[in-house]
């Protein structure tokens, strides 16, 4: 068991998330069904975190070089100094993050991550955990997370990613939804199923460089990517 990159805490307790029908539109196999049951059900009894929120708490401490607890990094005067789009939230992590002054929180539907509202080269550091898979055009949304970015800026996101298998729309299936099974409003629905390709999206945006933050693979897979640090991107 993993320590909670979020809290510090080695408390968790795991529970079940998926049900059979999602399984069923998913196609999964009972290993891949058991790796997402974790990467969605094991939560830090500390800070709620599940494993992808912990992932991506991971994802941020290795590019601030900020330490094992997320927790002691957002109090100190070099966090001050950052300014961090969230983007949806994650259970855990987007309340330890609110602690630096330079926090944004923004969620849909106020907020399209396919057009979003801020001004280019706003944000050191964009977040979002397990959005991109329900955004229709997930490259407009990559791109406008590299528009907000200041050179040199980061992303860090989740998307569940089916590791044995390569990313598959589901245009021409009937539709998917994520959540729980009474949630069929359009935000839920999966318009992308994510394998281990999920990283050729990032570079087609533009990103210049990624790398991928593993926790208890193959359940939790957070993804870092890097604006360019040259002269500001114009949008096309």
């Amino acid at each position: 068991m993993t320590f909670c990159s979020i809290c510090g805490s080695s408390d968790f307790q795991d529970r079940s998330v998926l049900w059979p029908e999602l399984i069923a539109e998913w196609r999964l196999s009972p290993e891949e069904v058991r790796y997402v049951d974790l990467q969605q059900g094991r939560t830090c009894l500390g800070c709620g975190g599940n494993l992808r929120s912990i992932a991506l708490g991971r994802a941020l401490i290795s590019i601030w070089d900020a330490g094992p607890v997320l927790a002691e990094f957002t109090c100190s005067n070099r966090a001050a100094r950052l300014s961090l789009l969230d983007l949806n939230g994650a259970a855990g992590l987007s309340d330890t993050l609110r602690g630096m002054s330079g926090y944004r929180s923004a969620s849909y539907p106020k907020e399209d991550m396919q057009a979003l509202s801020f001004p280019e080269s706003s944000f050191d550091v964009v977040v979002h955990s397990d959005t991109l898979e329900h955004v229709p055009d997930p490259t407009a949304g990559l791109r406008e997370c590299l528009r907000v970015l200041k050179p040199g800026g980061s992303l860090c996101f989740t998307v569940p990613i089916i590791v044995g298998r390569m990313t598959q729309r589901r245009d021409n299936l009937p539709p998917s939804y994520h959540g729980d099974p009474t949630q069929t409003g359009e935000d839920w629905r999966v318009y992308t199923e994510y394998g281990a390709d999920v990283w050729c999206g990032v570079i087609e945006a533009g990103f210049e460089g990624v790398s991928l933050i593993a926790v208890e693979y193959p359940a939790a897979i957070a993804l870092t990517a890097k604006r360019s640090s040259g002269v500001s991107r114009r949008a096309p």
